[in-house]
């Protein structure tokens, strides 16, 4: 179900308690998809309305330590990445739930979707993006310039660009071309001033081209579109944010979620953009 588009500010409307930490959060039609840190090898599904827990997905061989989950409504498919086993997993959400896989580079950790419905990938390891079909078949191999040691993250732009978050000797945000090479970057060394960050992980954008990072020492950092400057999105929850990890901006519903390295899924909704500087409970 999506927001009440009467109402007049973003507000946290659920949080799914607590469990093994969230490594990636999606939702697709009515279904709200977490993947969790477990030896279960499942992935949990909860309905969008009541965000009660609905089924589990099994995925076999997927490793416990899995840190990206998309999902693809033109496909009809979920993605999650395999950080110990280097592959990405494939469900079919078409009834069967049957699960292919196919390798990618070392540690892959972020996953996304482009506006071409091709899955784009983040190897930690190698320090690339990857981009491939629904059927895994490589597109493009996209070596990052050297000072983007550990990037986590990547979304592509309308422009062809890519945004990166990344951490190693310096933790921030990149905008990156088609080859690799960093155009402008927002942070550097770490730290918790507005300019600074430490251990920025999911990203998500708005219309109007701003960009959210889940930074996980407890905040949410929105950065303009020319990453020239930022403010700090607070969320009033219970015992304020506890490793937010990753994100997933649903913006025909206006719906946020955040996945924490803690265990929860905190959901807010009505947030038309991310201009909001407090998100009410």
């Amino acid at each position: 179900m999506c927001v009440d588009f009467n109402s007049s500010s973003p507000t946290v409307i659920h949080v799914i308690p607590q469990g093994s930490a969230v490594g990636g959060v999606t939702s697709l039609g009515d279904d709200v998809f977490v993947l969790r840190g477990n030896i279960q090898r499942k992935i949990e599904v909860y309905d969008t309305d009541t965000f009660t827990l609905q089924r589990h997905i099994t995925v076999p061989r997927l490793s416990i330590r899995s840190f990206g989950l998309a999902a693809c409504p033109h496909n009809n498919r979920l993605y999650a990445s395999d950080y110990d086993n280097d592959s990405v997993h494939r469900v079919e959400l078409s009834g069967s739930n049957a699960v292919m896989k196919w390798s990618v580079g070392r540690c892959p950790v972020g996953l996304s979707v482009n506006s071409e419905h091709n899955l784009l990938v983040v190897s930690r390891d190698e320090s690339k993006l990857q981009i491939f079909t629904t059927d895994g078949t490589l597109l493009q191999n996209i070596q990052l310039q050297a000072d983007i040691e550990y990037p986590w993250h990547a979304v592509q732009l309308p422009t062809g660009q890519f945004l990166v978050s990344h951490r190693g000797s310096l933790h921030g945000v990149s905008l990156v071309g088609a080859k690799g090479a960093v155009v402008r970057s927002y942070g550097g060394q770490k730290g918790s001033q507005l300019t600074q960050m430490n251990g920025p992980a999911g990203l998500a954008a708005d219309r109007e081209g701003r960009f959210l990072v889940a930074d996980q020492k407890n905040r949410l950092l929105v950065i303009d579109q020319s990453l020239s400057s930022a403010h700090e999105m607070s969320v009033c929850v219970d015992g304020g944010l506890k490793g937010p990890y990753c994100l997933w901006y649903d913006q025909s519903c206006r719906r946020l979620y955040i996945g924490e390295w803690s265990g929860r899924v905190i959901v807010i909704d009505n947030l038309k953009d991310f201009t909001a500087t407090q998100v009410s409970a």
